[in-house]
């Protein structure tokens, strides 16, 4: 019986957590893009992937967030841009994503 109100208690904790994932900041004025301009530093080491810079949700609206080398999860995974989408009343930042 413990271990079946656990596995509920984990089960409705993962389930809250995909529900607040999928929240969606809209904006009516898209936010201006900063104009910072810096050299993309050297790649770290074999294998790595540049994921661009693209805007993250925080609070009621979105900040800028530079880009960065990364690792890919797995082979064959290729980074997909974010991209500004239209949606009833405003606009919504779609995060860029992993492609398998």
């Amino acid at each position: 019986m413990k271990n079946a109100l656990k596995i509920g208690a984990l089960m409705l904790l993962m389930g809250l957590s995909a529900y607040d994932s999928q929240a969606q900041i809209i904006v009516r004025v898209r936010p201006p893009r900063p104009r910072v301009v810096a050299p993309r530093p050297p790649m770290p080491g074999p294998g790595r992937v540049w994921v661009e810079e693209d805007w993250r949700p925080r609070g009621r609206s979105y900040e800028w967030h530079g880009g960065y080398w990364t690792a890919p999860p797995r082979a064959g995974a290729r980074w997909i841009p974010g991209h500004w989408s239209h949606r009833r009343g405003g606009e919504v930042w779609i995060s860029g994503h992993w492609r398998y």
